[in-house]
């Protein structure tokens, strides 16, 4: 979904991903960065739905060890 121009000019904007990310830690809910397509800089979500969840090095696929 694109970004419509209102919505745009109404979020923060981040200059780097690593930027938005800090913000998006010191929320109360679950929020993620994004490219905005208007702006070339980034935004915060909430939406989950489609983005990439990196898994955790610790819950990784260990069941190559049980065999």
């Amino acid at each position: 979904m694109r970004t419509s121009f209102g919505i745009c000019n109404r979020k923060t904007r981040y200059a780097t991903e690593q930027d938005a990310q800090r913000a998006a830690q010191s929320a109360k809910i679950r929020l993620g960065p994004y490219r905005c397509d208007l702006c070339r800089q980034y935004h915060l979500t909430s939406r989950t739905k489609g983005m990439f969840v990196a898994r955790s090095p610790i819950a990784g696929n260990n069941d190559k060890a049980a065999r």
